[in-house]
């Protein structure tokens, strides 16, 4: 192809291999992933995806990029299957200048996105796609798939599918891990301009070396090395945030790890979990006291509900009472155990003829430390017929014995692992040192 030699290509004919290569995947991809900001060609590498490619200069300001890498990069890309639906809020979050001083990156995508879009022409610029400067992260044309959604009196809000969103943080990551060991083996930084036909480069000791698996060690899986921590302690330890990134996400179990998801009734560390999974986790809440029942519900009720049902058991207080927190056992009274009581409409759309009415919504009074005096009441809001209906109130030591016969019914081996613990000694009412971990970034601190 133009622009190759001795396995090498020059950046320009690497931005049309990409562009090429991936002109069919699920994940829009930018014309100049190489050349348009925020490429990091003269740094020594680019990212493409959760890929790190090494760039090498030849002579005088030419730079070029081994072209299997580029190959590699884009078959990985070409394979991560997107929903357009499952969505992740992004942004806008609270305490955005706070959170940047601890930035470690190049990519802190996150703030890069938010800059993007408080810029004043953002509205008009978001809508071209010819002509305008380049704007991608990590290959990634995220500005394709951006969903931005206004409610009436609030500032609109960003959104990205879940899947992108998991690539962003593994690029970020993998960045990250890469400019750690450049550091630490910089001999590792020079390499000639002859790779081998496998993709490999040739460091200045002789050495051979794939560029992007060399400098990043492997995650480890995570083996209940927190089992039993409270949140509040351990959060405050030095190193905590570094050694949160050295694991694997203990939920989905591909993505590395970013926050630590912990149980805010007990305040006992559940597990390091990607922003993803911790995203997909967390209650919809509309109020304090008033969760919506979305489609996400779903995975975590049904199609993996024992991953999830584990998970949260990992938290003492949960399995000891054999229950969920507060918000999480109202979502599921509502999807699981008030999903018959539900009434239809007919649709025209639909093979079935009929979808389910409005929007589900469980909102309680009292709280867990008062069982007796605690209510769950499930609802339908936004019935097309212009219906407002109560389903069910449910008294929260009756949703808890439901969850209790359903847990043994559909994770029968976490039922078994549960309620052995003693009572003695879990906190009453637990203080994290943030109470509401809503925005990216505040999870862990």
């Amino acid at each position: 192809m133009p622009g190759r030699a001795g396995g090498l290509i020059t950046l320009g004919a690497a931005d049309a291999l990409w562009a090429g290569l991936t002109a069919d995947s699920a994940v829009p991809t930018a014309a100049a992933a190489f050349t348009g900001s925020p490429a990091q060609a003269r740094a020594g590498y680019v990212l493409l995806g959760s890929r790190v490619v090494a760039t090498v200069q030849e002579t005088g300001d030419r730079w070029s990029v081994p072209e299997m890498e580029v190959r590699r990069a884009a078959a990985e890309l070409n394979a991560v299957e997107m929903d357009r639906r499952d969505l992740v809020r992004i942004g806008p979050f609270p305490g955005g200048p706070e959170q940047e001083r601890h930035q470690t990156t190049p990519l802190p995508w996150r703030r890069r996105i938010a800059r993007r879009l408080q810029e004043p022409d953002a509205p008009e610029r978001a809508g071209r796609r010819d002509g305008d400067r380049p704007c991608h992260l990590a290959g990634i044309d995220w500005r394709r798939i951006l969903v931005e959604k206004t409610r009436e009196g609030t500032a609109p809000t960003w959104w990205l599918p879940r899947a992108v969103v998991r690539l962003l943080d593994m690029a970020e990551h993998t960045e990250t891990r890469w400019l750690r060991a450049a550091r630490t083996h910089p001999a590792r930084e020079a390499v000639t301009a002859s790779p081998s036909p496998h993709g490999q480069t040739r460091a200045a000791d002789g050495r051979q070396t794939t560029p992007a698996d060399s400098l990043t060690a492997p995650l480890r899986p995570y083996n209940e090395e927190l089992k039993g921590q409270l949140y509040s302690a351990l959060s405050r330890k030095p190193g905590t945030a570094r050694k949160v990134a050295g694991w694997t996400c203990a939920v989905c179990r591909t993505a590395p790890a970013a926050v630590l998801d912990h149980c805010h009734e007990h305040g006992y560390v559940r597990a390091p979990v990607c922003h993803s999974c911790n995203t997909q986790e967390r209650p919809d809440h509309l109020y304090r006291n008033d969760i919506r029942v979305g489609d996400h519900y779903t995975r975590l009720f049904h199609t993996h509900a024992a991953d999830w049902l584990r998970h949260w058991h990992r938290c003492p207080g949960c399995r000891t009472r054999t229950t969920l927190p507060l918000p999480h056992l109202a979502a599921w009274t509502a999807h699981t155990a008030c999903r018959s009581l539900r009434p239809a409409h007919r649709d025209p759309h639909s093979s079935r003829g009929r979808k389910p009415c409005g929007a589900l919504r469980v909102s309680w009074t009292g709280s867990h430390h008062a069982p007796g005096s605690c209510l769950l009441t499930v609802a339908v809001d936004l019935c097309p017929s212009g219906e407002h209906r109560v389903l069910a109130r449910i008294p929260y030591r009756e949703a808890a014995e439901r969850f209790g016969t359903w847990l043994a019914e559909t994770a029968p081996a976490v039922a078994a692992e549960a309620g052995p613990d003693r009572l003695d000694g879990l906190p009453a009412r637990p203080r994290p040192v943030i109470a509401d971990t809503s925005g990216e970034g505040l999870a862990l601190f």
